[in-house]
């Protein structure tokens, strides 16, 4: 199964509930058998899985024969797979901006729990799992009430279970995969796709080389590199060049932002740069497509 999940439909449309946008708890019963698509690309999650089951990264994974706790960054994809048929758990989601409007005015993509490289999966023990277990509990019980500071509690209690894993030592017991070439290839697209469409002028992309994602999978960019072009027959950079031409298109044909807007969207730092790169790969200026 795939760590995907609808989010939106879980969101507040409620101006007066707008912090739902930013924050959830869930209980992981709530998604046994259903699909998961998880298409929000700004989600950080926590989860208290109590099942058995399986973490799949781009070239390796993990089996969780006990209780741990897994730290999801939104910008390094993986699946999820229960080995039980009860998927018994907690997960909570919430975005750098919930963060960042406490007092830590942290980056998360530095964290030791979430940058790139590092080991998300912790294993409890009992008492760590009932502590843990009660902030999830404790959190269901205050985003139902009314109180005025109720997401600085609940901000709070995602710093308790951050700073719980920090005292501990993260999991290093990986596997390979024997599809690798495969799995890389399938996430590559994935991680691609997941930056797409581009939402404002004022947000660049993040990751615009096969060095980026390269990092972001925690894979050196050679293998990267052959991975994609064996399963696909392109090279990395073709797809990631294909993709923005595409994106280009669509923001020229049916946004009013400008040129210069489109081309820091797309990651190109002047202006310049995007129309030597769209005219060498269309045979066209983007002022004349748009025209």
């Amino acid at each position: 199964m795939s760590d995907t999940v609808t989010i939106e439909k879980f969101l507040s449309k409620d101006g007066k509930q707008a912090p739902f946008s930013q924050f959830n708890v869930f209980e992981s019963e709530a998604f046994c058998n259903k699909p998961m698509s998880y298409s929000r690309r700004d989600f950080y999650k926590i989860t208290l899985l109590l099942c058995k089951s399986r973490v799949l990264y781009a070239d390796k994974g993990i089996d969780i024969d006990g209780p741990a706790l897994l730290f999801s960054n939104p910008m390094i994809p993986y699946a999820w797979e229960a080995l039980e048929p009860i998927h018994s758990g907690y997960f909570c989601i919430f975005t750098e901006d919930f963060i960042k409007a406490g007092s830590r005015n942290e980056n998360l993509q530095e964290s030791p729990l979430y940058k790139i490289g590092a080991n998300p999966v912790f294993f409890l023990t009992d008492g760590q799992v009932k502590f843990i277990e009660s902030i999830y509990k404790k959190m269901f019980e205050e985003i139902k009430n009314d109180y005025i500071y109720k997401y600085d509690l609940l901000r709070n209690y995602v710093n308790v279970i951050i700073h719980e894993a920090l005292k501990m030592q993260p999991n290093t017991n990986y596997f390979k995969h024997h599809n690798a070439s495969e799995r890389i290839a399938s996430l590559f697209i994935e991680l691609l796709d997941r930056q797409f469409p581009v939402d404002s002028p004022k947000a660049a992309l993040k990751l615009k080389t096969a060095n980026d994602f390269a990092a972001n999978l925690s894979v050196h960019v050679n293998h990267l590199n052959s991975a994609v072009r064996k399963i696909t027959g392109k090279t990395t950079t073709t797809h990631i060049s294909e993709r923005i031409i595409n994106e280009a298109r669509a923001l020229l044909l049916n946004t009013d932002w400008n040129v210069s807007e489109i081309a820091y969207s797309l990651g190109f730092e002047y202006p310049t740069y995007f129309n030597n790169f769209f005219k060498k790969q269309t045979g066209y200026t983007p002022l004349s497509v748009r025209k």
